[in-house]
């Protein structure tokens, strides 16, 4: 099982909890969440372990996030298709072409160096390897979504799904 497949599995993704993270208003107020997670872990020097009551705030509204908004049950927008063809990575691997496969390693890749620079920024409170990270990790799952998107488009032209 994949890392990506033993998130959703914790996070409890069933075939709603897809659908509801499949709203935009889902996809944009994770992304909007990183900044409050970058400030809580700042913050850390100023207000002391105060600082976990925003990180955890922002944690629970990450898991609260995917069962909040309504679903989407046929996507049209650009943050929808790409939700679903997340899905459809994760779950049907056979319908993933090489190529869908190559890439999105090598956007896993950027993500995860970026995550390790926000980490090594935060952790020495240096401004340009956090804000130069989290603009990497920004970019790069940007990037995978609009790339899950394209596979959602492909395999629906080619009547592979519904």
């Amino acid at each position: 099982m994949s890392g990506a497949k033993k998130v959703a599995k914790r996070l409890q993704m069933d075939d709603e909890s897809w659908r509801r993270h499949a709203n935009p208003w889902s996809v944009w107020t994770r992304f909007a969440a990183i900044p409050f997670i970058i400030g809580s872990i700042w913050s850390r020097e100023w207000i002391g372990w105060w600082a976990l009551v925003p990180l955890a705030l922002t944690g629970v509204w990450l898991w609260l996030n995917v069962k909040v908004f309504a679903p989407i049950e046929q996507p049209a927008s650009w943050a929808a298709k790409g939700i679903y063809g997340e899905r459809l990575w994760l779950q049907e691997k056979s319908l993933v072409s090489r190529e869908h496969r190559a890439i999105q390693r090598l956007l896993i890749v950027v993500g995860l160096a970026g995550f390790a620079l926000t980490a090594w920024g935060l952790f020495v409170l240096e401004i340009w390897p956090t804000v130069f990270g989290a603009v990497l990790t920004v970019l790069g799952q940007l990037w995978r979504i609009d790339r899950f998107g394209l596979l959602y488009d492909e395999l629906k032209r080619a009547g592979r799904i519904q």
